[in-house]
């Protein structure tokens, strides 16, 4: 993600299937969109851009009409401006289906910021480009428009890709006897014990005394986090009566299988779920509370947590920024860490990711809460954790990437935190989709699923039925974990050299030679801080 820039970047894709997409052509191929004024103008350094004026409507802009094809992924970027001060612009395309938000960026005037998004559309046809800003004052300015198609196959071939790369290592085993001549045709087999790549799922009280829960989690996960057991509500039901207990059980039980739990959370900013008797304090005694709750939580669980989600969904919501002034959360980010320093803080909210249409939690807006809370005191060489929940429809797999993008600049660590798609027909292919396009982005540093198992029915999904057999939905989970694991066997080359490509994680590698009866077992790690040209293992066989 590039800052702020004095000049546009040129089109990516040279502009895609967009026609003039520098205005170096002037307006040719643009025609106007509402009822504003449009025209080209010319930077000083001689750069053409388009720019709508005198507009009445949100929507008055310029246009380009487009043919899109059912089916395709769409990557979607372009360079904004506004003539002041800083406003959302989005990117629309018009179907005949009805209106899609591309994207959204929080345009300045001054300098050029860059608006990423994408799409997939339900039905091939006609299809038309524009853009808008809710404030008509506002002049818009565009530039180095790009929308290119992809096909499915091209989109997944990418993302097999970025696997090899970013989540496997090549490895190669060399196998000499006990005098260090080279062993040809050993027998090697390799065997994952661990995936170095968190993914896991939400859990609740109910696996406390279940035993088929627990059997079915523990052989799949290797992190958690708790769905209600560690909020304020849970934790102090009436006033000064703190309970921890069953978050210490679910905690223990966490430790015994070496499942690492994520801190959810310290506070939420949503008013609807604070404790009853929260909502009805004077100004003075809830801040005393908030801070008893951040010192009784932290204090408790410092050390046994990974990450903690701070002051939750507090894009969307402000229940304690509005009572306590617009600095609370980063300062509540600024006391955890000085409790717990070993933890990743994160915010953590919904529709980043998921969905283009919320203004709230755009990308671009998640990143000016960022700025915010490591601008604060103390904060500014903290290493923030961007939490996207992910809770889908139907998803927008470009616009998801495009997103993860955008955040990615930042070099902070990003995880999806608690996905979960809505019930459909296509509930396990939408699942897939997403669980792929995650676990492929560089960014994506972990996965948790918000499929906590309920008798009566989970939240919104379910990965199995109350039998513990697996639904379409914890198929799809299944054939994951399998596919990011890594099992081989080969035989040594004549150099002794047996060479393979695993994903990072913990191993045993046992190696056997057929002209004696000696073997040898031996563990290994593979982690992505060793250089991209792979590793050797030295292995040998004493006796032969």
């Amino acid at each position: 993600m590039h800052p702020c820039l004095a000049e546009p970047l040129k089109p990516q894709y040279e502009g895609g299937i967009i026609n003039n997409p520098g205005f170096n052509s002037g307006l040719n191929g643009w025609s106007k969109f509402g009822d504003g004024e449009i025209e080209e103008r010319n930077s000083k350094e001689g750069n053409t851009f388009a720019v709508a004026h005198t507009r009445n409507n949100s929507y008055d802009s310029f246009s380009q009409k487009l043919y899109m094809h059912k089916g395709k992924h769409y990557t979607f970027s372009a360079w904004i401006q506004v003539s002041e001060g800083k406003e959302p612009v989005s990117a629309i395309v018009k179907t005949r289906r009805g209106y899609k938000n591309v994207g959204t960026i929080v345009a300045e005037s001054g300098c050029w910021s860059m608006l990423k998004g994408g799409l997939t559309v339900n039905s091939s046809g006609l299809a038309k480009l524009y853009f808008e800003s809710k404030n008509t004052s506002v002049e818009i300015w565009v530039d180095s428009v790009s929308l290119q198609p992809f096909t499915k196959e091209q989109w997944r071939s990418h993302q097999d890709q970025n696997i090899e790369k970013i989540r496997k290592k090549k490895v190669r085993i060399h196998a000499i006897d006990s005098q260090g001549k080279v062993l040809a045709g050993a027998k090697v087999s390799i065997k994952q014990n661990t995936a170095a790549f968190p993914f896991g799922s939400a859990i609740n009280n109910e696996i406390l005394n279940n035993q088929a829960y627990q059997n079915w989690f523990t052989s799949r996960f290797t992190v958690t986090v708790f769905e209600n057991e560690m909020k304020w509500y849970s934790n102090e039901k009436t006033r000064g009566k703190v309970d921890y207990s069953v978050s210490d059980a679910m905690l223990n039980f966490a430790k015994q299988h070496g499942i690492a739990v994520r801190g959810h959370n310290i506070l939420w900013d949503d008013p609807t779920y604070q404790p009853s008797w929260v909502k009805s304090l004077p100004t003075d005694e809830l801040r005393q509370a908030a801070d008893q709750r951040v010192n009784s939580v932290v204090s408790k669980y410092a050390g046994q947590v990974i990450h903690w989600d701070v002051v939750n969904e507090n894009l969307h919501h402000s229940f304690f920024e509005d009572k306590l002034g617009k600095n609370f959360s980063a300062a509540v980010f600024q006391n955890t860490h000085q409790l717990d320093p070993k933890a990743t803080l994160f915010l953590n909210d919904f529709s980043t990711i998921e969905s283009s249409g919320d203004a709230k939690a755009a990308p671009s807006v998640y990143l000016q809460k960022l700025r915010e809370i490591q601008s604060y005191g103390g904060n500014k060489a903290q290493v923030i954790g961007i939490g996207l929940e992910g809770h889908f429809k139907e998803p927008n797999i470009p616009y998801m990437r495009s997103g993860i993008d955008t955040l990615a600049a930042t070099g902070m660590p990003i995880w999806l935190t608690e996905v979960d798609v809505n019930q459909s027909p296509d509930t396990a292919h939408y699942l897939e989709e997403i669980l792929r396009e995650a676990h492929s982005h560089p960014a994506v540093q972990g996965i948790i699923l918000w499929t906590a198992w309920h008798p009566n029915g989970c939240w919104r999904m379910c990965l199995t039925d109350n039998n513990f057999k697996n639904l379409p939905q914890g198929d799809v989970v299944d054939k994951l974990i399998q596919e990011w694991k890594t099992h081989g066997e080969g035989i040594t080359d004549s150099n002794g050299f047996f060479e393979t490509s695993l994903f990072h994680g913990d191993y045993d590698v046992k190696i056997s030679h057929p002209t004696t009866n000696s073997s040898l077992a031996r563990s290994f790690k593979v982690t992505k801080a060793e250089s991209t040209q792979g590793t050797t293992l030295h292995v040998q066989l004493n006796g032969i």
